[in-house]
């Protein structure tokens, strides 16, 4: 188990990864493909103190680079949950659950606008994670909206765990319930079900913790990096603008700092 999960592999990630390693912590970084982000795709960044000119994919392997010579583990997959559970946390990414003693959430920003009804139902019938999730509705009938490229094993895993499974791939869907999801309303169909596993290739970061404090849609941290729940701490994009690239490289240091503190005091 390491001392500490970053979630994301972009610059505040990586700065936090940096610092959690050379306050002698053991680290490792959940991130899908750098190739998907935004930085990744830029021609050329100018604003970044001491490597001008590099294009943002350059600029990332440099980061990267770095991060590997110091000893940043990297475990690839789409963080779909983070799980407080007492005295650890648990992110659950793919098939897997890893824990450690504190998260530090560097997820950018998911450029998705979410289903009616979704996040009202968030932990009452609607998930991100078949695996962390599924068990719950062994049995019973389940929706999976397949809105990424690994929708398919999401939705195999379910059946094969006994759960009745309809596959949709919705461009217009909203979700309806009581005091839990009852059904889902997919492209003007309605479907009864028991819940819904909404499988995307980003989640909105607020999202990923239940119950974390929030504003406008960006998670709420102090200038150290703490968040609403114990252990958790962001950084970078998540926490609101500037979306620069020099200011998620000083969060995630300011964040890695807090959290190297946190795991020493347990």
């Amino acid at each position: 188990m390491p001392d500490a999960i970053v979630v994301g592999g972009g610059p505040a990630g990586l700065s936090a990864a940096i610092t959690l390693r050379q306050r002698g912590n053991s680290v490792a970084v959940v991130t899908t493909d750098a190739a998907a982000s935004g930085l990744y795709k830029a021609r050329k960044v100018d604003n970044y103190p001491g490597l001008p000119g590099l294009s943002g994919a350059e600029l990332l392997e440099r980061f990267l680079e770095h991060a590997r010579g110091v000893g940043v583990e990297f475990m690839a997959g789409q963080a779909t949950s983070v799980l407080p559970m007492g005295e650890t946390i648990g992110v659950a990414f793919g098939s897997e659950v890893l824990t450690s003693a504190c998260v530090i959430l560097a997820t950018g920003v998911a450029q998705t606008s979410l289903f009616d009804g979704e996040e009202d139902f968030l932990g009452r019938g609607v998930s991100y994670c078949a695996t962390c999730d599924g068990m719950l509705y062994r049995g019973k009938r389940v929706c999976v909206a397949c809105l990424a490229p690994h929708a398919d094993d999401e939705a195999e895993h379910l059946r094969a765990i006994g759960c009745d499974v309809v596959a949709i791939s919705p461009k217009d869907m909203r979700i309806i319930g009581d005091e839990f999801v009852s059904a889902v309303v997919a492209d003007g169909v309605e479907i009864a079900c028991d819940g819904v596993f909404i499988i995307r290739s980003t989640v909105a970061p607020h999202l990923l913790v239940a119950g974390i404090d929030t504003e406008g849609g960006y998670i709420r941290a102090s200038a150290s990096g703490e968040t609403s729940i114990a252990g958790v701490f962001a950084a970078g994009d998540c926490v609101g603008p500037p979306l620069q690239v020099a200011k998620a490289v000083g969060q995630g240091l300011s964040a890695a700092l807090s959290a190297s503190e946190y795991i020493a005091k347990r």
